[in-house]
């Protein structure tokens, strides 16, 4: 029997890590267990050919939270952070094209070749945005309160919180009401005049949801987003190294602050006695003694695989099965022998991206040209089936990191929607081709030149997500981020602040409040509400 622990964290997901850092720095003895053979969850970078890396599955950051990142003194531990501007490159099939560069004006006189009336709305719209994401990250920092006997320091935060409400203005705080519960495609409509624009901004309501521009509610997960960067393109921030110097980065936070991390090792099972967590059963047969336990898996897979049911009430029980987390999000990474020529950089060229056609394709490049392009794509995945002309978020990191691949030689990443976890007809390694020849497909029409220069490539399906990277049902943010699944319901209601119905289990990963991608706010979240009762 090993010698017991304050607390075993179970993945070293990013969350997991930020969560083992502050239990650590408090002067708790943390383990914290990984069945991969590598700490960072989705934030990791691999080889995929030889010579060539990239970030695996995310490629950007969420970003990372500031005072996250300066506590766990992140740039000591080696991260470097990237941040290429222009931020985002979005071309369209005629030849024509945009790019968002973090100055607001810069970004309008790109705007203005394709419509001047959206140029001068921009950077209102930017500006209201921050304004709006402002009092949103203030409930994103907090521990959602409870329902029914709210504490005093529950009130108190929503005081604050009431009161940054009431800062914004009458006609800022009706945005803010109206534009939550709206589609994100009615919500862009009602401050652009182009559907190439509105597809631009709307795609931050959709990015790795199971929704489309037209469902209701995609306006929340774009106010989300704002939360954590403000900016309309949204981030494109990444660590040099890829996302796996991140998870490095913070690993080496956590460790030096006193936690352990174990690497290769599967938890099989959590022990329960009495109502309470005792400790772990490792695949291997080894049990390991805790006071608590700390799950950074998702929910479903936290109380119904890992938890044997019967120690939960029923009624939890059918919640947690109704927990949506269907992904719709398939990577593919692509080796090339060269830099790809889109057909729209010569209509940028001028536009102001110091450095030319690689400078302007150093961020993110959104492939999406219209709202109704974008819900058809989604319209595939209702019926079990994956778009044939998908919604694409790519990355070209050897841009600014060229060290990613050999010499001469790029990687593009793209994240795919919507790919269903579920097809209707047939399983996904049946599939994988016909996805990888949809997205090479859809990149032809503005890169024509992309097919030629494709050395090799890897694709990973929804499927591949929860077997390879325990992502229950695929999703990357460990269940839907849908108005029913926020905040006091994340993942339940009744159970949204990191505690669960059995004594001494905790949630610490992204499907817990806020669950807003690569953040760490979930993380240091739980870390501050379990040590209030670990008190």
């Amino acid at each position: 029997m090993a010698a017991s622990r304050d607390v075993l964290v179970i993945g070293a997901g990013h969350n997991a890590l930020v969560c083992a850092y502050y239990l650590a720095r408090a002067g708790r003895r943390v383990l914290v267990i990984e069945r991969q053979p590598f700490a960072g969850g989705c934030a990791v970078t691999g080889e995929f050919a030889p010579g060539f890396r990239c970030s695996t599955l995310a490629h950007t950051a969420g970003p990372m939270r500031a005072d996250i990142a300066r506590e766990m003194r992140l740039d000591r531990h080696g991260l470097q952070w990237l941040e290429p501007d222009p931020r985002l490159f979005a071309p369209l099939p005629d030849g024509r094209g945009i790019l968002l560069f973090n100055d607001h004006t810069a970004s309008a006189q790109s705007i203005a070749k394709i419509s001047p009336r959206d140029a001068d709305a921009y950077p209102a719209f930017a500006a209201t945005l921050a304004k709006l994401g402002g009092v949103i990250a203030h409930l994103l920092s907090i521990t959602p309160p409870e329902i029914d006997s709210p504490t005093n320091a529950d009130l108190w935060e929503l005081l604050k919180t009431g009161r940054q409400f009431r800062a914004l203005g009458r006609k800022d705080m009706f945005r803010l009401l109206r534009w939550g519960p709206m589609a994100v495609a009615d919500l862009v409509a009602e401050c652009f005049e182009s559907e190439f624009l509105r597809a631009v901004v709307a795609a931050r309501g959709i990015c790795g949801a199971n929704l489309g521009p037209w469902s209701a509610g995609s306006g929340t997960l774009m106010l989300l987003r704002a939360a954590a960067d403000p900016h309309p393109a949204g981030p494109s921030q990444v660590p040099r190294g890829g996302m796996g110097a991140l998870a490095q980065a913070l690993a080496a936070a956590a460790t030096a602050a006193g936690a352990e991390i174990r690497t290769g090792s599967e938890v099989a099972q959590i022990r329960i006695k009495n109502e309470g967590v005792t400790g772990v059963l490792l695949s291997n047969g080894e049990d390991l003694d805790a006071r608590a336990v700390i799950s950074g898996a998702d929910p479903k897979r936290t109380f119904l695989k890992l938890l044997d049911p019967v120690h939960l009430a029923p009624g939890f029980v059918e919640k947690m099965q109704h927990y949506r987390c269907k992904g719709v999000t398939a990577k593919v990474n692509i080796a090339l022998d060269g830099l790809p020529v889109f057909t729209a950089l010569p209509f940028t060229a001028g536009q102001g991206a110091a450095g030319g056609t690689a400078a302007a394709l150093a961020g993110r490049i959104h492939i999406g040209p219209e709202i109704d392009y974008l819900e058809r794509a989604f319209d595939h995945s209702k019926y079990g089936e994956f778009s044939r002309r998908p919604y694409l978020d790519v990355a070209i990191p050897t841009i600014a990191d060229p060290a990613l691949a050999p010499a001469g030689k790029h990687v593009m990443s793209v994240t795919m929607q919507f790919a269903p976890h579920r097809l209707r007809a047939g399983a996904w390694p049946a599939h994988r081709e016909a996805l990888l020849q949809a997205v090479l497909d859809t990149l032809e029409e503005y890169a024509p030149d992309l097919p030629a220069r494709v050395l090799h490539t890897q694709v990973i399906t929804p499927a591949d997500l929860e077997n390879e990277y325990g992502l229950t049902g695929g999703h990357i943010f460990h269940g839907e981020l849908a108005l029913d699944q926020l905040f006091t319901m994340r993942p339940v209601l009744g159970w949204a602040r990191y505690a669960s119905p059995i004594r001494g289990l905790y949630l610490c990963g992204s499907g817990t409040h806020p669950g807003n991608g690569l953040t760490g706010a979930s993380g240091a979240n739980a870390a501050r509400e379990i040590l209030k009762t670990m008190k």
